[in-house]
């Protein structure tokens, strides 16, 4: 079969909240989430590996209180005062770990959102005692935070997440694909992000549908990249 070319089309994940699966895994921090106006000091530092729902779960709180949301490292050049006015997610906080302007901004923001009377939500991979923050007084007050972490996938979980990440591409996987993955792939979300991006791109360049058969060969690639 000839080669295709294959096109970077944009991936368009859908971030609402009939959109995510709750498990037990991480019921908890829906939760909290959904109980935010009584929140411990009018914050959540809400922490998990990558693809465990974070950005997902803080848009879904944003839908539902109108909450600007924000990555930490595009916080350079902000109006802090004017973000204050509303409630505000930040996310990926360790990412400005050592940059002391960007460290003194989220402070700022911080004691602001809070005089406010506004509520301030903080993702991150790991917990906030290990964020390394430079500044001691935002370090004090992020370990200070209620927090929630994000458990490791079960299988129903698992198989949820793939095949959201496939509904995200527009893809439509055979019956067997995802329960051929779940047995084979790395459990983890890193990983389904990893290996379903892979297949749609292989499927896409030699015009292939998604069934078992693509799956195991692009986990054998994978695996001995």
């Amino acid at each position: 079969m000839a080669r295709q070319l294959s096109f970077d089309l944009p991936v368009r994940p859908a971030l609402g909240r009939e959109d995510f699966f709750v498990s037990p895994g991480n019921a908890m921090a829906v939760a909290l989430l959904d109980g935010w106006r009584n929140w411990a000091g009018g914050k959540l530092v809400l922490y998990g590996p990558e693809g465990a729902g974070k950005t997902h779960l803080a848009h879904v709180w944003a839908g539902s209180t109108h909450a600007t949301i924000l990555n930490a490292a595009d916080l350079e050049g902000a109006d802090i005062p004017a973000l204050a006015k509303n409630h505000v997610a930040i996310e990926d906080i360790s990412a400005i770990a050592g940059n002391r302007p960007l460290e003194e901004t989220m402070f700022h923001l911080h004691n602001l959102v809070l005089a406010e009377g506004n509520r301030l939500l903080l993702t991150d991979v790991r917990p906030a005692q290990v964020w390394g923050l430079s500044l001691p007084d935002l370090q004090s007050r992020m370990q200070g935070a209620q927090s929630i972490g994000l458990k490791a996938p079960d299988d129903a979980l698992l198989s949820a997440v793939l095949t959201k990440l496939f509904a995200d591409r527009q893809l439509f996987p055979s019956p067997d694909t995802i329960s051929y993955l779940l047995r084979h792939m790395d459990r983890s979300f890193s990983s389904a992000i990893k290996v379903v991006a892979a297949i749609d791109k292989t499927g896409l360049e030699q015009s292939r549908a998604v069934n078992r058969k693509l799956a195991s060969e692009v986990l054998d690639k994978l695996r001995s990249a």
